[in-house]
């Protein structure tokens, strides 16, 4: 894919979506990570329904430590992982009280001393909470960057450079939000809605335009 697609390709994502967020609630870059957190392998409305038990009763630190691990568990258990998402987020509160003065770092090599805080984590707090042009690649930004050629590579960190060098400038910092949205709605795993996707014709996935591709003998890129 050349570089007059890929400008295109954000020019119309702006366009249509000019100020692009998480769907994670939150008010507080704290809030935010334990959010993140909590996202492994759960879906953002399954967070939401959680912090929104939790974050009236516990939205700092130390108020998150004072509901000890069978309280925190069981405001968040409707969640995969509760269990060790509970254990990494308590240890968490524990090293931003002791290092941090309660509050989030702001650089990557701190974040990722976090328990339960991956590249991918610190990349959207890194972007979400302080501005930073920073892209977090999930499944979805995996598969749409694979499947659309706009920055393909085998594996997340790949992805993730060729990104960082292919986005053109002026949209790196909304890029991240983007490329999720787009794939959680339109460019999805099994069947992607070709027929509604505003970069249809910038894409150069072979398969595009079969509705029924699952059926038709595409192999599907189920990430």
């Amino acid at each position: 894919m050349n570089a007059a697609k890929r400008h295109e390709i954000f020019t119309r994502f702006k366009a249509a979506n000019p100020h692009p967020t998480t769907e994670l609630e939150y008010t507080t870059s704290f809030e935010l990570l334990v959010a993140v957190i909590l996202s492994a392998q759960a879906t953002d409305k399954s967070v939401n329904l959680a912090t929104r038990r939790l974050f009236p009763l516990a939205n700092t630190p130390e108020k998150i430590i004072a509901l000890g691990e069978a309280g925190l568990s069981s405001l968040i258990q409707s969640i995969g992982l509760y269990r060790t998402k509970a254990k990494n987020i308590l240890g968490m509160c524990q090293l931003l009280i002791q290092h941090h003065h309660s509050q989030v770092p702001e650089t990557r090599d701190e974040l990722e001393k976090l328990p339960g805080v991956g590249r991918k984590t610190a990349n959207v707090i890194l972007n979400t909470a302080f501005g930073e042009p920073t892209i977090a690649v999930d499944t979805h930004i995996f598969r749409v960057s694979n499947r659309t050629g706009l920055a393909p590579g085998r594996n997340v960190l790949l992805v993730e450079h060729k990104l960082l060098k292919f986005v053109p400038a002026e949209f790196r910092h909304d890029a991240h939000h983007w490329l999720i949205l787009h794939g959680r709605y339109v460019c999805t795993a099994r069947k992607p809605a070709c027929s509604r996707c505003l970069i249809n014709d910038l894409c150069e996935y072979k398969y595009k335009n079969l509705e029924n591709n699952h059926i038709a003998g595409m192999p599907p890129l189920d990430v």
